[in-house]
């Protein structure tokens, strides 16, 4: 579901107009049918969004979906102990999906070259990531809290959520279960004024800045250090925007229906080391391995603390994408995890512990974007040279800034400046993200810009391909 496209925003209209044009006959037939109504009805839209963005994905969906309850229930009939050696088989079935369409490819002809063309080519469905995850989180936290199987119904409209289904964020059992077991369509103005607010921000981080900057990145190997850099921030500063407007928007659509969503990032370029980042970047998928890999792994109260963390970014690289590339981003991040908790004594000025752990990031999307390994170690090794960075250099990249393009891409890093200057306001004075940005002020400002800098096409949410 591309928040960014009219079609979107129309089927979204359509739908829920055939709804309140059917609850009203509901209403009038059969009151007492009205809660089973509003269920069927938030089912009925999420699976038909789902199934307009492609009927593989809604397939796929449907077939993890129904693995899960049938395995979950089949799983408590038994006994504990029983039903526990029993749970990794389930959890195999449900990764099967995400591991033929996602890193079939890679593991059997990257890894093994065993040349099997089946796996070629396959369409990842969108989303399965994220849903994959949502679902193997659930199993696991019925099971162990030995909890009652709830109703298909508030199952699927857990699962089927359709603000996040496709991009997280990744929701737990504990916090939009309930939620669906008590919906009902209210359509309350203060729930919808506050929506509106944060649709408005997500739209204006994806169309205003992410599509915008994504044009502007090139992505090219050079022998420049600066003209690198210039990539990696471009990269950092799009897939930032692009993923979290993608979570605002939902929030914003969700909370439009009564419904709270977890925000999945906090100002996370404002973090001052890498474990604060980690602490508002991506939280629903962060506190995901936290929870369900790391902690089990024994965390960091054991003599292994440094090797779970290495094996869990190592993971959650791999979560992002089948290519040596994203094994190398999530290994990095770990060990900078592993220094940061080291040097953990250390206290830098604010603003240097925050420039080195900025330049840490930003070095890491290296390994995020670019794909092809040699061109990879090609640019880290330019990137990590020191007798690269001369005035030369310096006076390159300071000339192709200068062009017209490079002006045009000037403006677009200020307003994304302006953007996080505001952030870091938020936090500082309010104690809480985007509380400026979304001030009533800020929002017609916003708004205005996104109409006026928004591009002709539209661009697909970067995380559609995770």
């Amino acid at each position: 579901m591309n928040f960014g496209e009219l079609r979107f925003w129309e089927l979204l209209c359509a739908g829920l107009v055939v709804i309140i044009g059917l609850r009203w006959i509901c209403a009038v037939v059969a009151p007492s049918r009205l809660t089973i109504f509003d269920k069927c009805g938030l089912l009925a839209l999420g699976l038909f969004l789902l199934l307009c963005v492609s009927w593989v994905t809604f397939i796929i969906f449907l077939i993890v979906a129904f693995t899960t309850y049938a395995g979950l229930a089949w799983l408590l009939r038994r006994p504990r102990a029983w039903a526990f050696r029993c749970l990794p088989i389930l959890i195999v079935f449900q990764l099967l999906p995400l591991f033929v369409f996602k890193y079939a490819d890679f593991v059997v002809n990257g890894v093994f070259n065993a040349q099997v063309g089946l796996f070629h080519g396959l369409l990842i469905p969108v989303g399965i990531s994220f849903y994959t995850f949502q679902k193997v989180a659930f199993v696991v936290d019925v099971l162990v809290l030995r909890q009652p199987l709830p109703r298909f119904l508030d199952y699927m409209n857990f699962t089927a959520f359709f603000p996040q289904i496709v991009a997280g964020p990744i929701e737990r059992k504990v916090n939009l279960l309930p939620q669906m077991e008590n919906f009902r369509f209210r359509w309350l103005p203060t729930e919808i004024s506050e929506g509106a607010g944060w649709i408005a921000l997500g739209l204006f981080f994806k169309c205003a800045l992410a599509d915008n900057l994504a044009q502007q990145f090139d992505g090219a190997f050079s022998t420049n250090p600066f003209l690198l850099w210039r990539d990696n921030i471009l990269f950092g500063l799009r897939i930032y925007f692009d993923f979290a407007g993608y979570s605002l928007v939902a929030i914003g659509v969700a909370r439009c229906l009564g419904v709270r969503l977890t925000l999945n990032f906090r100002s996370p370029y404002c973090a001052r080391n890498i474990r604060e980042f980690w602490h508002r970047w991506h939280i629903s998928l962060s506190t995901w391995f936290r929870d369900y890999v790391y902690i089990p792994l024994g965390g960091g109260r054991t003599k292994l603390w440094a090797l779970n963390i290495a094996f869990v970014f190592v993971v959650s690289g791999v979560w992002h994408g089948a290519g040596w590339n994203f094994v190398l981003w999530g290994a990095l991040h770990g060990a900078l995890l592993i220094v940061c908790r080291l040097a953990e004594k250390i206290n830098l000025p604010g603003i240097l512990a925050w420039a080195v752990t900025m330049a840490g990031v930003f070095f890491a999307w290296l390994g995020f974007y670019e794909t092809r390994t040699g061109v990879l170690l090609r640019k880290a090794a330019v990137l990590l040279t020191p007798s690269g960075y001369t005035p030369a250099a310096l006076r390159a990249a300071a000339h192709e800034l200068a062009s017209p393009n490079g002006v045009v891409l000037g403006g677009f890093l200020a307003l994304a400046a302006l953007t996080l200057l505001a952030e870091w306001v938020s936090i500082r004075r309010r104690g809480e993200e985007y509380v400026f940005l979304r001030h009533p002020i800020g929002l017609v400002i916003i708004v205005a810009l996104t109409v006026i800098l928004a591009p002709g096409r539209n661009n697909a949410f970067i995380y559609f391909a995770f």
